[in-house]
């Protein structure tokens, strides 16, 4: 069908998605319909690759203006100007490919954790060419994800970076998120006050495997998923390798005997997982019995009995493998596992006494 005026203005908004309608007079005049905007382009294949060029938004630019300018587009093209014209944006979904493919981009773990989070919040958006979500469509959103506000910020925040690094390659303006008012996110710096209380707990666990796991939480301070992706062959006598964390490097913890007790139910179970799974599909333990204190609770107790035991702070940030904000120690200051040693055994004391089980 002619795009005419009369035809594209009653061409009725998708309820998700993205649909396409091509005017059969004039090659390479698309109309892009989708839930909020009805978006004009001309597009056409050059050497084997799509070029698209942004005419503007209906009714702003109307049905005649558009196939005018589409018309001198082709005759431009035709002239061999079109090799000066830029590809089109990408999609979002495509954009968030080219994004998480760097090779230097954090962990696996942040990998699926961004698609999860774009499929989950932004999932009507990912077949729109990037370009095309608007300052007014993002703070919409933000709006509507604020009942939990740090979902909304990181949902939003991960848009921003996949922008900005689409910008390395297309001719993009600044991320439509500056017009966004960022929700204030106050940490949570809950920890656990009763340990007898969280010995008890763990102890009537139904699963022992989760005992386990909430137990190395604890006496190590690792995250929660640095523990569930936690492999045998990563386990020495002395330290735990880490090999890929959340700020995109190897670590490894010095451990001690409270550590091999902790783990010792578990040796045999699997091969390769220490918190195995049958039914999952990872192989590992994804979804932990629902306690009191959150994973990220034990990780806060391990630090905080270590200061309190007197461990200095920039210890504590080691053990827990925080980047130090000084250039010395992100530069030149590597303490050995050896160092570090003692004071992951006092803090390893103290955790026992309060616990009122260990010895």
């Amino acid at each position: 069908m002619k795009l005419t005026e009369t035809y594209v203005k009653r061409i009725s908004q998708t309820k998700s998605g993205t649909n396409k309608y091509w005017d059969p007079e004039i090659k390479g005049l698309v109309l892009y319909v989708g839930k909020k905007a009805k978006t004009w382009y001309f597009q056409k294949d050059v050497g084997g690759r799509t070029k698209r060029v942004l005419i503007g938004r209906y009714p702003i630019i109307a049905a005649q203006t558009a196939r005018q300018t589409a018309m001198g587009l082709a005759l431009e093209m035709s002239r061999g100007a079109g090799k000066m014209i830029q590809i089109g944006a990408p999609t979002l979904e495509h954009a968030m490919e080219a994004y998480l493919a760097r090779p230097k981009l954090r962990s696996k773990q942040y990998k699926s954790a961004t698609r999860d989070q774009l499929n989950k919040n932004l999932k009507d958006w990912l077949k729109l060419p990037i370009d095309e979500v608007s300052k007014s469509m993002v703070v919409r959103r933000h709006q509507e994800l604020a009942k939990v506000p740090s979902t909304a910020n990181h949902t939003l925040r991960r848009f921003r970076s996949i922008w900005n690094h689409t910008r390395r390659t297309y001719d993009l303006p600044e991320s439509s998120t500056l017009a966004i008012e960022w929700f204030e996110e106050r940490p949570d710096g809950r920890i656990i006050d009763d340990l007898e209380l969280w010995q008890k707990t763990i102890d009537e666990l139904y699963n022992p495997i989760h005992k386990v796991f909430f137990e190395l939480l604890l006496f190590t301070g690792l995250r929660k998923t640095e523990a569930l992706t936690l492999e045998w062959e990563n386990v020495y006598e002395d330290y735990i390798h880490i090999p890929m964390t959340k700020n995109g490097r190897s670590f490894d913890l010095p451990i001690t005997q409270i550590h091999h007790d902790i783990l010792s139910p578990l040796i045999g179970l699997r091969r390769k997982w220490v918190f195995p799974s049958p039914k999952s599909t990872t192989g590992y333990i994804t979804n932990p019995a629902p306690m009191k204190w959150s994973p990220h609770a034990h990780r806060r107790t391990f630090a905080t009995v270590a200061m309190e035991a007197g461990v200095l702070e920039e210890i504590v940030g080691r053990l827990l493998n925080h980047t130090p904000l000084s250039i010395t120690g992100r530069r030149y200051t590597h303490p050995s596992l050896d160092a570090l040693r003692p004071s992951m055994e006092i803090t390893c004391d103290v955790l026992k006494k309060r616990t009122g089980i260990h010895p």
